[in-house]
């Protein structure tokens, strides 16, 4: 990939940044297949899909440890489904790199799986992966900012902030209309 400037970057799709070898589990897999797949794959969340490839959901390892931690039961006998959370954020492989950092931004998130038309993921685009192209730019010796000045600065802020979200009787999330940060 050749070095790119401000502005493609900004204009950049995110088909061009995303991670295409993307692992995922189902909703009825056990946690203890979740965790070895993030282990496995050096990742912190992993989209879950169902049947026919539809990202109904995203776990992160803080949902794992959290679910081991509420439930008191080993991660072999939770469940996917019963600590995912379904309000993923996703995006498309056609939108921008600059309009995927805004919806990091806003919903306060490190990753987002990128679907097709169908809703199939076919990626994954991480604030990771905008920040390795950031510095690609920047060791290309470019003077111009990978981003608007502050945007990506602001992007980590936000994703940043602690967020507790309400619990209900014994720990659980208190209702499935929650907005849920990862």
């Amino acid at each position: 990939m050749r070095h790119r400037g401000a502005m493609e970057l900004i204009a950049m799709k995110v088909s061009e940044l995303m991670t295409t070898e993307v692992r995922a589990c189902h909703p009825h897999d056990a946690l203890n297949r979740a965790a070895q797949l993030m282990w496995e794959n050096d990742c912190g969340a992993i989209p879950v899909i169902d049947a026919s490839g539809k990202v109904i959901g995203i776990l992160t390892d803080r949902d794992i440890c959290m679910a081991a931690y509420t439930r008191g039961i080993p991660l072999a006998h939770a469940r996917v489904e019963n600590a995912m959370s379904p309000h993923v954020a996703t995006c498309i492989a056609t939108q921008t790199v600059a309009s995927a950092a805004e919806q990091m931004r806003q919903r306060r998130v490190r990753r987002l799986p990128v679907i097709d038309d169908d809703g199939v993921l076919i990626g994954v685009l991480s604030l990771s992966d905008i920040v390795r192209e950031a510095e690609r730019n920047r060791a290309s010796k470019s003077r111009k900012r990978p981003m608007k000045d502050g945007e990506l600065i602001e992007t980590i802020g936000a994703i940043s902030v602690p967020v507790r979200p309400a619990r209900g009787v014994n720990g659980h999330r208190a209702s499935s209309h929650e907005s849920a940060h990862h």
